[in-house]
């Protein structure tokens, strides 16, 4: 038994068993290192990794590997969910020495933490290899070794310094930005570049907005036809709906199958905003079905959205989710077996492996015959209910704090639009407020109810800031608006570079070999990007102008990254467009039961507009203060950049305030 057994990280307990003598990372682990004068190997993945459970399988589990693992290292095993930090660091150290990075990462460091080699997946005999070869390095060519961590860690910091060029947001930056992307268009299959492909979530946000700005159809159209194509292919879950990380082919047709929380939250708030500015049925249809999917699979017994279902199901990819024809036709019968075979795109041949295919849904069907759709979704319920009986993908349980402020931002945007109860947003903001927050601190994450040991990043005050700033948006609860002001406090005060920017750890967090400052946007928003993103809303939420000014200066230091590489700036482009708009603070004063006018500002308003309805006067949701009623009837105020309009008491005299 290794030391994995009393760890929260479903990661790490899938490695508790192994021969393998792991660690969990901790300075224990390092003192080890040294006490036996041996280097570190550490092994950094996370629960729905499909190579890192191959490897764990080839090598991990292997006993003769384990003896040359226990006898030459001290292994360390790093969730790089629960530790981005950590992964941060060495995954910039694999990629200045290999030029590519991925999971499983595997690093050989000193016992000072530098690294020394660095790669990812190792098959069995060439992981047996590379443990020998290492283990001889470090007895015959000591000083050569430490030379090279040491020079891996200056290179490393260089790549992560701060206080570079700036570029202030302006219309030229951002206008530069959607012909970036416009030029990496893939114009047959939706999204960008080639295989593997990645919904481009962030990038589809930035230039709804964009659209919404300027008009420029070009935007709108590159948006819709990337939904159109993910929607309808294989990444999507046609049964249960939610997306897969990404496609394994240019086409979105086989996906590599975890779902991942964080890609669906953000695809949430794309098609919900595309729904809003088209009225497009099939963008609501993949909303619904994407909100149902996370409260519903993801949604864990403790509170809070677990972090992602496996790639695997037994060892095997897709095994839950692939079909053949006769597969259907067992389920459903002769007649509606070929029929959904020619609707969701299952053939002899197969698109997956051993005759198999994914299903993707190759007719349109949202605007079909109603007698068509009615036959469509009595055929999905029955595969949706023959689906169940097969083993399912494992889930990783952990809640994470960013993810799921994430979360909680595109179910309270969906529910105020869709005007569908917000409980879920609310319940999960209770949940990291409650239990995430801890002595005016994030903790990163939580499992089972109880709260994990690892510090929140950036990121994780910045996604959790934004979610309760949209939280007090849909409640009308200052308590919201407090608790985003705190933790954005922490944010300037802790993470703050001195020169606009931001690092993703705080200045009293654990010292690695480097403080990672990483502004670009990849999976997820970068920190930097999710602060901005709170202290805009904020701003305009509170009249607070000190957290714009924070936002205008932290922005600037990713200009020239949202210009000249928009495909790695998606969110921070997102947040400038909102920026540039103002953002409006809209404010209505209802007189009660009398909505309308908030249906109205809720569909039309500018890019990253906040808006905040309620009584006048209503305490702790200053954009309410001093907002009577005009003529007792609902009154809409409408502000931008602390400057406000007359008041609006007609949808008419509203759109007018909007420029419309």
């Amino acid at each position: 038994m290794n030391r994995l057994g009393a760890v929260t990280s479903p990661y790490l307990l899938q490695h508790a068993e192994n021969p393998v003598d792991w660690w969990p990372w901790c300075p224990e682990a390092f003192d080890e290192a040294r006490r036996r004068d041996v280097p570190v190997l550490i092994s950094v993945g996370y629960a729905a990794c499909h190579w890192c459970h191959v490897m764990a399988h080839e090598s991990f589990e292997d006993e003769g590997v384990a003896k040359l693992v226990n006898d030459g290292f001290v292994a360390i095993k790093v969730d790089r969910e629960e530790r981005p930090d950590v992964d941060a660091v060495y995954m910039t150290a694999t990629q200045a020495m290999t030029g590519q990075g991925g999971w499983p990462m595997t690093v050989f460091a000193t016992a000072e933490g530098e690294p020394f080699f660095c790669g990812t997946y190792f098959p069995k005999v060439n992981f047996v290899k590379l443990l020998q070869s290492v283990t001889t390095a470090w007895r015959d060519q000591r000083e050569q070794v430490v030379k090279q961590g040491a020079a891996v860690v200056e290179a490393v910091g260089g790549a992560q310094l701060v206080g570079g060029p700036t570029a202030p947001i302006s219309v030229e930056l951002l206008d530069r930005a959607a012909d970036g992307l416009a030029g990496e268009h893939d114009d047959q299959n939706g999204g960008f570049g080639g295989a593997p492909k990645f919904p481009p979530h962030m990038n589809m946000l930035f230039q709804l907005r964009r659209f919404q700005r300027t008009g420029d159809q070009r935007d709108l159209e590159i948006v819709r036809h990337t939904a159109e194509q993910m929607g309808r292919g294989g990444i999507y879950d046609q049964l249960a709906g939610g997306f897969a990380r990404y496609a394994v082919d240019a086409t979105w047709t086989v996906p590599h199958f975890e779902k991942m929380l964080y890609d669906n939250a953000l695809l949430l708030r794309a098609y919900t905003q595309l729904w809003r500015l088209t009225d497009d049925l099939f963008a609501k249809r993949i909303a619904d079905e994407t909100a149902a999917f996370l409260v519903r699979d993801l949604g864990t017994t403790s509170g809070g959205l677990a972090s992602a279902l496996d790639a695997d199901t037994d060892g095997v990819e897709g095994l839950t989710y692939a079909w053949t024809p006769a597969q259907l036709i067992e389920v459903l019968g002769e007649d509606d077996g070929v029929w959904a075979a020619d609707l969701f795109g299952v053939t002899t041949a197969g698109t997956f492996e051993h005759g198999s295919s994914v299903l993707v849904l190759a007719r349109d069907i949202d605007a079909a015959d109603p007698a068509l759709t009615d036959r469509w979704r009595e055929v999905r319920t029955k595969l949706l209910a023959a689906r169940a009986t097969r083993p399912q993908p494992a889930r990783d349980d952990k809640v994470v704090a960013s993810w799921n402020g994430l979360a909680i931002t595109a179910l309270a945007e969906y529910a105020r639009l869709t005007g569908t109860p917000g409980d879920a947003a609310v319940a999960l903001a209770e949940v990291l407020a409650e239990r995430h927050l801890v002595d005016g601190r994030l903790r990163r994450v939580s499992r089972d109810g109880v709260v994990g040991t690892p510090a929140g990043v950036l990121e994780d005050y910045g996604c959790v800031a934004e979610a309760f700033c949209a939280v007090h948006q849909l409640t009308g609860d200052g308590r919201w608006l407090t608790l985003a002001r705190t933790l954005l406090d922490v944010a300037l005060e802790r993470f703050g570079t001195g020169s606009g920017g931001f690092y993703d750890t705080a200045d009293d967090a654990e010292r690695l070999v480097t403080r990672p400052a990483d502004p670009t946007d990849n999976a997820t928003p970068s920190g930097l990007s999710a602060v901005c993103a709170a202290l805009v809303s904020y701003a305009a939420l509170s009249g607070e102008e000190r957290y714009r000014a924070a936002a205008d200066a932290a922005l600037a230091t990713v200009g020239p990254l949202i210009g000249g590489h928009p495909r790695f700036a998606g969110y921070a482009a997102t947040v400038a467009e909102a920026a540039l708009s103002g953002p409006y603070e809209i404010a209505v004063a209802l007189d009660l039961g009398e909505d309308g006018l908030l249906a109205a500002a809720l569909k039309h308003a500018p890019p990253g507009a906040v808006v905040v309805a309620g009584e006048p006067d209503r305490p702790g949701v200053p954009l309410l203060a001093d907002r009577p009623l005009q003529g007792g009837a609902t009154t809409a105020y409408v502000c931008r950049g602390f400057v406000c309009d007359r008041p609006a008491t007609t949808v008419d005299d509203l759109m007018a305030r909007f420029g419309d």
